[in-house]
């Protein structure tokens, strides 16, 4: 099992809000098993919606399902935020979990960035005011070609008189 280094001071592993319901399922250290919706997640723990808060410090086994297939770990349970929230933070995931885990957040992560830069493009073209030099060149160039036109029929003209 590889355990996971904790987060240097300062440095905060990128979060994934999960739009989509993701179960999760806990198995605590008595044996039972129970089940929660996991909120965020990140390479060093979540949040979760719990039926009711586990004590702080419970070291439980961890199971939810990614886009890139499934992560079980060993987390411990933080000081719970609501009645029904309480974030984690892992202790210890093997390689092939840990992969997925990667993997899953990093992917989301670039998407999210990609989609937020996309809104901000969008977001500038609407707001982009029009370029009044636009309808100048327009002008010059109707009359470049008005002028191009006229000087090739005068000497078509020209040359059709001096035959």
């Amino acid at each position: 099992m590889t355990h996971l280094p904790q987060p240097n001071a300062g440095y905060r592993s990128p979060r994934l809000r999960l739009a989509d319901l993701t179960h999760a399922v806990l198995r605590l250290p008595d044996g039972r098993r129970t089940q929660g919706k996991l909120e965020t997640i990140s390479l060093t723990g979540g949040l979760l919606d719990l039926p009711k808060p586990l004590d702080r410090g419970a070291r439980i086994k961890v199971m939810f399902l990614t886009r890139k297939g499934p992560v079980l770990g060993s987390a411990e349970m933080l000081s719970p935020i609501s009645e029904t929230r309480q974030p984690f933070r892992f202790v210890g995931l093997e390689d092939g979990p840990q992969r997925r885990l990667r993997s899953a957040v990093q992917s989301s992560y670039q998407s999210v960035a990609e989609e937020a830069w996309i809104e901000k493009y969008r977001a500038a073209l609407l707001h982009r005011k029009p370029d009044r030099r636009a309808g100048f060149r327009v002008l010059l160039g109707a009359l470049t070609l008005l002028t191009l036109c006229a000087g090739s029929a005068v000497y078509v003209f020209h040359l059709h008189l001096l035959k």
